[in-house]
């Protein structure tokens, strides 16, 4: 799809359903489709992390269901968290749009710090949407397509993570070490020995790691 034929995306409602304790279903209905969201809240919290998907439909987090673990975790600690399902995945920017209106969610809930986390395609996508978004304070990528995400060094001097398996079957980490060439600082790199795409054989080193980082930077 090329940038013409984009449809400018608005916001119309947004609808809102619990579905656990401290978690709400939200829908962010548009003229084009509806973004369906998962939303951790924490009271009077000025920090949240947008977490993004790879490509793939149905959406799934990495290292079976990180992303819900990890927003659990981080709801304790004051920061709330949004996990986002695109409507069209693989259409980068179709995903940006989506990922720039969750974090406008976000803002109207007095988040005004926000931290984006992709795997995948969604390294992309966060790359890409926070280089649009002054409320976007640091991003990380993990397992990254390095399509799409040439305009990294535009990122700083907010912080960027970039995480890779060195056995990653799916995508090389050829592509986050080049990527983290064409970073500016400040910049981080780790990579997981006999680690795969999923991260499931470095589950708890890897949440250590991103858990560790999300606190410094938000």
């Amino acid at each position: 799809m090329t940038k013409k034929e984009v449809v400018k995306l608005e916001l119309l409602t947004i609808e809102e359903e619990p579905a656990a304790p401290g978690v709400d279903l939200i829908r962010l209905q548009t003229n084009a489709g509806t973004i369906s969201c998962r939303y951790y809240k924490a009271d009077d919290s000025p920090a949240a992390v947008l977490w993004l998907t790879g490509a793939a439909s149905p959406p799934a987090s990495p290292a079976h269901g990180m992303y819900a673990r990890l927003a659990k975790q981080l709801g304790t600690e004051k920061v709330a968290s949004l996990e986002l399902e695109y409507r069209k995945p693989g259409h980068l920017i179709d995903c940006v749009l989506d990922v720039l209106l969750g974090v406008g969610f976000l803002r109207k809930y007095g988040q005004n710090r926000v931290a984006l986390v992709g795997h995948s395609f969604g390294g992309s996508v966060a790359i890409n949407a926070a280089v649009s978004s002054p409320a976007v304070v640091a991003v990380a990528a993990l397992s990254s397509q390095m399509t799409g995400a040439d305009d990294i060094a535009e990122l700083a001097p907010r912080p960027v993570l970039l995480l890779h398996g060195s056995a990653d079957e799916v995508r090389s980490d050829i592509g986050s070490r080049e990527l983290y060439q064409l970073a500016s600082e400040p910049k981080e790199l780790i990579l997981y020995e006999n680690c795969g795409h999923e991260f499931v054989e470095c589950r708890e080193k890897l949440e250590a790691d991103l858990l560790a980082w999300l606190r410094q930077v938000i």
